[in-house]
C-alpha cells in the first residue's frame, strides 16, 4: 500500500528490478516524501508540517497559508511555483478498458484530458498554441504497429516547451515481467515513467495522483527557477555560485565586468585561479554555516589586478552541509565611481542595437551600446587572426588600430573602445531604425513605417503604392507625334521649357500642355542643357525614341507613380546637378551627370501602382522573381536595360565602350536601387558621416574618392525622388493628394481581395492627409533636406520645407484633411496663384 493513499499503488505490481528500473527515470521517486515547495518533510501519517493530508486537498482547494512557514523558509525564501489546472494528453489507439480508466480517473481528479487516436493528432494537440501545452503525456505503447511509442516520445521531447513535461507509457505486465530492455529503450527516449496497464479506475486514479505528486509539481519549480536565474542574469551585482570547494558552477554576465573574462572562462574554475589571495579563510567562515564578507584581490584579464569586496554566502541544497556558496563580488569604491561615471557619461547614446536612424545629432554622436555597460564590458585586445587573414579591409584596419590604443589606455577609455569596437564588429552597421512616433498620430506610423520596411506582412510596404496590376494587357497609345508637335508648335511649352532649371518649375502645367506625357518634351530639353548627346556620343533622335518608349511604360493611370512623378524628379536634380556645377564641387563629371539624368527619368519605369508590399502579399511574379528582396527598385532596374539594350534604334549605349557602359550601368543601377525607401536611413547615415554639415565650398573631393561620389548620387536622387515637400505649397498639396489617392486605391484593392493591409490607417473614409505629410516631414525629410542643404547651399527648398510643413500643421488644426479637402483646398491655392500673376502682369 502506498503511504499516502488508501488505495494499492500499481508498483507494487512490479518485481524490484522494475521498480529500480523505473525509479531511474526521475529525481523525485513515487514515494518521495518532500514537499515541492517548502521542502519540509511527511510524517508516516502524510502531513507536511502542520498539514493534514497531501491527497486530502488539491493544491487549488487548499489555501497557501494553512500552514505556518518552516523556518527555513524565512531563511531561504523560495519562489511560489506556478499552480494551473493540470492538463494531460491520452494518446490510445483503441477506447478499451484501459482507456476507459484512464479517461475516467481523469476526471476524478479534475484534469483536463485530451483524448487522440494517432501519433500524428498527438503530436498536433500537444504543438498546439491554442490548446497545446500538457503537463502529462500519457501513451499506449501496447500496440507499437499502431501507436510507435518510442516515435512519438522523440517526436514529443524535440517539440518546444516539452523540458518540462512528464511522459508516460503504458505497457503490458509481460514487459516487466520478461523483458525490461523495452522499459529502458522508452526511458532513454524520454519518458518519465512506464505504467502496468489496468483496467480498474482506483488503481489509474493512484498512479496519476502519484505522477502529479512525484513529477509534476517538482517540474512546476524546477521551471520556476528560470526566472531566478533570469534576474541573477540580468542583476548588476556580480554574482557567482560555487561547489564546498569554490569551484565555480555559475557565474552571471555582471562578473565578467568585475573579473574581465568570458563566462565559460569563469565557470568551471577554481576560485584560487581567478584571485591572488588566500581563500582557505572563506572555506574556514562558510563550513560553519556562517557569511563571509572581505576583500580579495583579483587577476584581471590583461590588466592590472584589481581589488574587490566579496560576501560569501553557504547554502545547503542536500543535507545538512553546505554544499554551495554565493559569492557576491562588488569592486573597490574608487573603481565603482569610475564605473558610475563611465555610466552616466554613456547614458546620453542611444540603446542597444540602435544605429544612426535620421536625425543629424544622434548620427553624429555616434550609436553605441550602453545598455549593458556593467555586465559586458569585456576586453578583447586581441586581433591576430584577424590580422593573420590573407586580406585587409578598411574596417579590419579601425580594429587594428583600436586595439593597438586600447593596450596603453586606461581602464575606462577602454571601456568606452571595447564597445566601439563591439559595434564595429556587427553587420548592418547604418540599418534603418524608425524612429519613435507618437501614438496619437496613427496615420504617421502607418506612413512612416510602410516607407521604411517592405515584405509580405501587413506592416511592410516600400515608398511606392498605386493601381493595378504589374503586367498589362494590350497596346499603349503612341506619344511621339503629339508630342513633338506640341514641342515646335506652342510657344507656351517653349516658354515653360525654358524655366527648366528653376525650383518652382511648374511640373503640372507640363503635364496638362503635353496630356499627361512630360517626361519626353522635359528629358530633350534637359539631356541638350547637360550635353548629355555628346558625351554618350549618339544622337538627339535616338534619345528622343528611347524617351519615348521609356514614358509607354509609365502608366498614366497611376495617379501619382506615373510619367509626371518621373520628369519631376528628373528636373530636381538637373536642378541639383546645376547647383553643384555652380559650388564648383568637382564631384560629378559629365559622365555622372548624364546617368544621373538617365537614372532620374527611369527611376519608377513600369511602376504597378501597388507597393511592394501589396505585391509580396499578393504572391505576384515580381515578389517571386526578386524574393520580396527590393522588388520594384529591382523591377525597374531591370526594365529600363531590358527595353534599352533590345531595340538598336532606341540604344542610348550603342556608341560606348565596354568599360564606359560598364560604369554608365553601375550607375543607373545603383542610383534606381538608393530609392528603395528601407534603406533611407542607411544612405543618409553613411551621407552625413563622410559630409556631416560643413563642406568648404570649392574644396575637390580627395583622390580616393568613389566612394564619396557614390554616397552623393545616391543621396542627389533620393531627395529628389522625394522633393515634394520642399517644392512650393501649391506642388507639395497636389503631390500630398495624388500619393493619397494611390494609398487608398490599394487600401480598397486589398480589402477587396481579403488580404494583408498594409496601412490600416490610409482609409479614404477616416485618413488625415494633412497628419501624414506631417509626419513623412518630420521624420523623413527635415533630416535629409537638412543634411543635403549643408552639401549643396539650397537654402530655398528649406525654406519651402519649414514653411509647408506649417501649413500642414494649420490645416489639421483647421480640419482640412480627407480627399476632397486637400482637392479644395487644391483648387483655391490655384486660384490665388493665378490672380497673383494676372495682377502682375497689370502692374
Amino acid at each position: 500500500m502506498d503511504p499516502r493513499s488508501d488505495q494499492p499503488s500499481l508498483s507494487g505490481l512490479r518485481d524490484d528490478d522494475a521498480v529500480r528500473n523505473i525509479a531511474v527515470a526521475t529525481d523525485f521517486p513515487p514515494d518521495s516524501q518532500t514537499h515541492p515547495i517548502r521542502g519540509g518533510t511527511s510524517s508516516s501519517s502524510g502531513r507536511y508540517g502542520h498539514r493534514k493530508s497531501s491527497l486530502a486537498l488539491t493544491p487549488e482547494e487548499e489555501p497557501l497559508d494553512s500552514c505556518p512557514r518552516l523556518v527555513s523558509d524565512l531563511k531561504f525564501p523560495n519562489l511560489l511555483p506556478p499552480n494551473p489546472a493540470i492538463k494531460i494528453l491520452i494518446a490510445f489507439c483503441k477506447n478499451d478498458p484501459v482507456f476507459e480508466a484512464l479517461g475516467n480517473a481523469s476526471h476524478r481528479l479534475n484534469l483536463e484530458p485530451t483524448f487522440v487516436k494517432s501519433a500524428e493528432a498527438a503530436i498536433e494537440a500537444f504543438q498546439s498554441p491554442n490548446t497545446g501545452g500538457h503537463h502529462i503525456v500519457i501513451v499506449d505503447a501496447r500496440y507499437p504497429k499502431t501507436i510507435e511509442a518510442e516515435a512519438l516520445g522523440r517526436s514529443i521531447r524535440n517539440s518546444k516547451g516539452s523540458q518540462h513535461t512528464t511522459m508516460v507509457a503504458v505497457v503490458k505486465k509481460s514487459v516487466f515481467e520478461k523483458d525490461d530492455t523495452a522499459v529502458i529503450s522508452l526511458l532513454d527516449v524520454g519518458y518519465n515513467r512506464c505504467i502496468i496497464e489496468s483496467p480498474h479506475v482506483s488503481i489509474c486514479s493512484s498512479e496519476l495522483r502519484q505522477i502529479q505528486h512525484s513529477l509534476v509539481r517538482p517540474q512546476n519549480v524546477i521551471s520556476t527557477q528560470q526566472a531566478l536565474y533570469t534576474a541573477l542574469h540580468r542583476s548588476r551585482e556580480a554574482v557567482i555560485i560555487t561547489d564546498d570547494t569554490l569551484r565555480a558552477q555559475y557565474a552571471n554576465r555582471a562578473s565578467e565586468r568585475v573579473l574581465n573574462m568570458k563566462m565559460d572562462e569563469i565557470v568551471g574554475r577554481s576560485l584560487s585561479d581567478l584571485v591572488t589571495a588566500d581563500i582557505s579563510n572563506i572555506l574556514s567562515h562558510t563550513s560553519r554555516y556562517k557569511d563571509y564578507d572581505g576583500y580579495l584581490t583579483t587577476r584581471r584579464k590583461s590588466q592590472e589586478s584589481s581589488q574587490i569586496h566579496v560576501r560569501a554566502v553557504p547554502v545547503s541544497c542536500i543535507g545538512r552541509n553546505p554544499t554551495h556558496l554565493v559569492l557576491i563580488l562588488e569592486s573597490s569604491s574608487s573603481a565603482l565611481v569610475s564605473s558610475n561615471a563611465i555610466g552616466e557619461a554613456l547614458q546620453t547614446l542611444p540603446q542597444g542595437k540602435e544605429v544612426p536612424r535620421g536625425s543629424l545629432h544622434s548620427i553624429r554622436r555616434g550609436s553605441f551600446d550602453v545598455r549593458s555597460i556593467a555586465s559586458d564590458g569585456l576586453r578583447r585586445t586581441s586581433l591576430a587572426k584577424l590580422s593573420s587573414l590573407p586580406l585587409e579591409a578598411p574596417i579590419t584596419k579601425v580594429l587594428s588600430l583600436l586595439a593597438q590604443v586600447q593596450e596603453n589606455c586606461s581602464l575606462e577609455e577602454a571601456k568606452l573602445l571595447d564597445r566601439v569596437m563591439e559595434f564595429l564588429k556587427r553587420e548592418g552597421l547604418y540599418s534603418p531604425q524608425m524612429k519613435e512616433i507618437r501614438t496619437e498620430d496613427p496615420v504617421a506610423t502607418d506612413l512612416i513605417g510602410a516607407l521604411l520596411t517592405q515584405g509580405p506582412t501587413n506592416i511592410l510596404s516600400s515608398r511606392r503604392s498605386s493601381n493595378d496590376s504589374i503586367i498589362r494587357g494590350g497596346g499603349r497609345p503612341s506619344t511621339g507625334s503629339i508630342v513633338f508637335t506640341k514641342t515646335k508648335e506652342s510657344s507656351l511649352l517653349s516658354d515653360l521649357l525654358q524655366t527648366a532649371l528653376d525650383w518652382d518649375f511648374e511640373i503640372f502645367k507640363l503635364e496638362d500642355l503635353t496630356e499627361k506625357r512630360p517626361l519626353v518634351c522635359l528629358g530633350l530639353e534637359l539631356f541638350r542643357r547637360f550635353d548629355v548627346y555628346n558625351t554618350f556620343n549618339c544622337d538627339e533622335m535616338t534619345f528622343k525614341l528611347w524617351l519615348i518608349e521609356m514614358e509607354k511604360y509609365y502608366h498614366s493611370e497611376n495617379t501619382y507613380h506615373n510619367s509626371t512623378h518621373a520628369a519631376d524628379v528628373m528636373q530636381a536634380t538637373a536642378v541639383y546637378l546645376q547647383q553643384l556645377s555652380n559650388r564648383e564641387l568637382k564631384i560629378m563629371d559629365r559622365m555622372d551627370e548624364a546617368t544621373a539624368l538617365i537614372a532620374a527619368a527611369t527611376h519608377d519605369i513600369d511602376h504597378p501602382g501597388r507597393s511592394s508590399a501589396f505585391l509580396c502579399n499578393s504572391d505576384n511574379m515580381l515578389a517571386l522573381l526578386y524574393n520580396d528582396i527590393c522588388v520594384l527598385e529591382s523591377h525597374h532596374a531591370a526594365t529600363t536595360f531590358r527595353l534599352t539594350l533590345g531595340d538598336d534604334k532606341i540604344n542610348i549605349f550603342k556608341h560606348l565602350d565596354r568599360d564606359m557602359y560598364k560604369l554608365a550601368r553601375s550607375i543607373i543601377v545603383d542610383m534606381i536601387l538608393a530609392t528603395e525607401m528601407t534603406r533611407h536611413f542607411e544612405h543618409l547615415a553613411k551621407f552625413v558621416s563622410v559630409f556631416g554639415t560643413d563642406v568648404e565650398s570649392k574644396d575637390p573631393l580627395p583622390p580616393d574618392s568613389d566612394d564619396n561620389q557614390i554616397l552623393v548620387r545616391r543621396m542627389l536622387i533620393k531627395c529628389a525622388d522625394v522633393s515634394n515637400p520642399t517644392r512650393p505649397l501649391k506642388f507639395c498639396v497636389e503631390w500630398a493628394r495624388r500619393i493619397a489617392e494611390e494609398y487608398f486605391m490599394q487600401t480598397d484593392e486589398e480589402k477587396r481581395k481579403n488580404l494583408p493591409i498594409v496601412m490600416p490607417m490610409f482609409d479614404r473614409t477616416t485618413c488625415s492627409i494633412s497628419k501624414s505629410q506631417i509626419g513623412f516631414i518630420e521624420y523623413i525629410i527635415h533630416d535629409m533636406m537638412d543634411a543635403w542643404n549643408s552639401f549643396i547651399e539650397m537654402p530655398e527648398i528649406i525654406r519651402y520645407m519649414e514653411f509647408n510643413y506649417s501649413q500642414w500643421k494649420l490645416f489639421e488644426e483647421q480640419g482640412i484633411n480627407t480627399l476632397s479637402d486637400i482637392k479644395r483646398k487644391q483648387i483655391s491655392l490655384t486660384e490665388e496663384a493665378a490672380s497673383s500673376i494676372s495682377l502682375e502682369e497689370k502692374f
